[in-house]
């Protein structure tokens, strides 16, 4: 019994996505991407499917089992992860969608989100190192000043040192309102930088020299609040006298966590000795609003990664099922009669097709969401841009939560069809649940999402954002219409929208009330709602591209049949439950409310 090498993704998805979905060759016709076509997106989408396959895939399994070791001070990680780096520098994934001008290609957010999701999915710990320094990097780049971009942004895109978002505290949490580490004036120019932080990701290493940490602090008689906190560079090592010296930052202790073992988390101790020099990026008490746009960019990738998770193991349950032979067909009478393969039962094919809608559903939200990212930057007038940006604004919770939420789904779902072999460490598909898990809490929980989506997302502006959202599924049902899809998925979905416009409205007056308790207190179940109309989008705009891709005559037919019965999946399991999830959020239903702390 030997199943087929796990392709991680599935190509022809990918392909489907870019090419019969969102059209991504026509972002060629903006200046900024002018010098791309299909065959650049396709060249870069083979290099990290060869690398992902080929390099990294291979040292997922060591790396989980041997994490990276506190000793003499310092952080050392695993060899494998040495001999991975340097070649996905190489590939270009620090630059892929940078400009020229700093060393990028220039390539669409959403070519470069899913050709990295291959090598997400070989080994995510890896690409982790990759994904936070182009982050930090693009922050010194967008607010930074020419000495800084000089001094550390060329050499994080360059590969030679890395970088870090070094936000939380121990005493604060997600509440940044509440940060304490500070920073004093120096007549020198620089920032004498004091203070903890902890969940470091990447905060210590031996894959290069140096470490930039992108760090939250208070000046010295700032405000208090979010309006207080400014934004430093602190490097490890401080350039001074042409060479790298010790900065006064140090590892207080290593999280021992369930999953992205590759990847330390660490407790941080920055100037201890008085002696910790930080670099002010931007103007000061500016650092939340200069942040959030290396949050929001995280928040995009880590539903990318768990997309990518869920993913490599759906593929793998899915090669397990073909070959795993157990039992006979219902109503089988001969018990002499040969096992089949378990896909042959009825319910491993709900598992399947479950893990299937879910997943092709996240990479379809994420590809989406990219490509907004795209517009928002890059379209060719003002308001296109600004109407991308608000699409962009309300999908980037929803991205981040649907993948990471229903991707642990999806996850013990592989789990389950490999049965007794799917809980011993044997196999990959425990290893990929434990992963998934700190994706519904890294870049803030699921909680804080709803939060956002709901208090701040999808009320801006009146509700622009959801207006906005609103023509865009008009459009998709439209052209689903055109394509011969069930017109009752596009009435459903377009029901459900409206349903989605007036619960909003109703907790909006909530809200505006002064009730804020009230507006907020089914936020998650607002998510839920969110999540389920949003996905049944995505599954709509496939079942239009696979119906036109039927009437073409593309092949193979078998894989638009799939996609299909995975909208049909969706739009008869799922998207059902948005009246429900409507009904409670109006409802004000208080049980958690008004549950006392005493009472549990």
């Amino acid at each position: 019994m030997t199943a087929p090498q796990n392709p991680l993704l599935n190509d022809r998805d990918v392909e489907f996505l870019l090419y019969e979905v969102l059209d991504a060759p026509r972002l060629c016709a903006l200046p900024y991407f002018a010098d791309h076509a299909r065959e650049t997106f396709d060249l870069y989408l083979q290099s990290c499917r060869r690398l992902a396959r080929e390099v990294l895939f291979p040292t997922y399994k060591p790396v989980d089992e041997s994490p990276p070791r506190f000793e003499g001070g310092g952080v050392t990680v695993h060899p494998a992860l040495k001999q991975v780096f340097r070649p996905l520098v190489e590939l270009g994934m620090l630059t892929a969608t940078r400009p020229a001008a700093v060393g990028g290609q220039q390539l669409p957010l959403v070519v470069a989100t899913l050709a990295g999701a291959y090598l997400m999915a070989a080994n995510l710990s890896a690409c982790g190192y990759l994904g936070l320094t182009t982050g930090a990097a693009h922050l010194i780049e967008t607010f930074g000043d020419d000495a800084l971009k000089a001094a550390f942004m060329t050499r994080m895109y360059a590969g030679e040192w890395t970088g870090t978002m070094a936000l939380t505290e121990p005493q604060a949490g997600s509440s940044l309102a509440d940060v304490q580490t500070r920073a004093a004036t120096t007549e020198a120019g620089h920032y004498l930088v004091r203070g903890s932080k902890i969940f470091i990701s990447g905060g210590d290493h031996d894959l290069t020299e140096n470490i930039v940490h992108l760090t939250l602090a208070r000046i010295e008689g700032a405000p208090q609040g979010i309006k207080g906190v400014s934004l430093f560079a602190v490097p490890k090592r401080r350039p001074e006298r042409g060479q790298l010296v010790p900065n006064d930052v140090e590892v207080a202790g290593v999280i021992h966590k369930i999953g992205w073992r590759g990847l330390p988390s660490l407790a941080m101790s920055f100037g201890e000795r008085g002696d910790c020099h930080g670099y002010l990026v931007g103007s000061p008490h500016q650092g939340i609003a200069y942040m959030f746009q290396m949050m929001n960019e995280a928040r995009i990738m880590v539903g990318v990664n768990a997309a990518a998770t869920a993913s490599a193991a759906y593929q793998e349950a899915l090669g397990y099922a073909l070959v795993r032979p157990q039992g006979r067909r219902l109503g089988a009478k001969d018990p002499q009669a040969p096992q089949v393969p378990i896909i042959e039962h009825a319910d491993v094919r709900r598992m399947l097709l479950r893990q299937k809608a879910i997943v092709e559903g996240s990479l379809a939200l994420v590809a989406t969401t990219a490509m907004y990212a795209d517009l928002a930057d890059h379209a060719a007038d003002a308001e296109a841009r600004e109407r991308a940006q608000r699409l962009l604004d309300l999908l980037t919770p929803i991205a981040k939560t649907f993948p990471a939420e229903k991707g642990f789904e999806s996850n013990a779902l592989a789990v389950q069809v490999h049965g007794g072999y799917g809980y011993s460490s044997e196999y990959l598909p425990e290893a990929w649940l434990r992963d998934q898990k700190l994706n519904s809490i890294h870049e803030g929980t699921t909680g804080i999402q709803g939060l956002d989506l709901l208090g701040r997302k999808a009320v801006a502006g009146g509700g622009a954002a959801l207006m906005a959202l609103g023509g865009e599924i008009q459009r998709t049902i439209g052209r689903a219409h055109r394509a011969g899809v069930e017109p009752a998925w596009g009435e459903r979905l377009g029901a459900a929208m409206t349903l989605v416009g007036e619960v909003t409205a109703h907790l909006a007056e909530a809200g505006m009330r002064g009730d804020v308790e009230r507006m907020l207190r089914h936020s998650a179940d607002y998510m839920e709602l969110a999540c389920t109309v949003v996905v049944a989008w995505q599954w709509l705009a496939m079942a239009a591209a696979a119906r036109e891709g039927l009437a073409a005559g593309a092949s193979p037919a078998g894989f638009y049949e799939g996609k299909l019965c995975a909208a049909q999946y969706w739009f008869s399991t799922e998207l059902p439950r948005a009246p429900a999830l409507a009904a409670l959020c109006r409802s004000g239903e208080d049980s958690y409310a008004r549950m006392r702390p005493e009472w549990f």
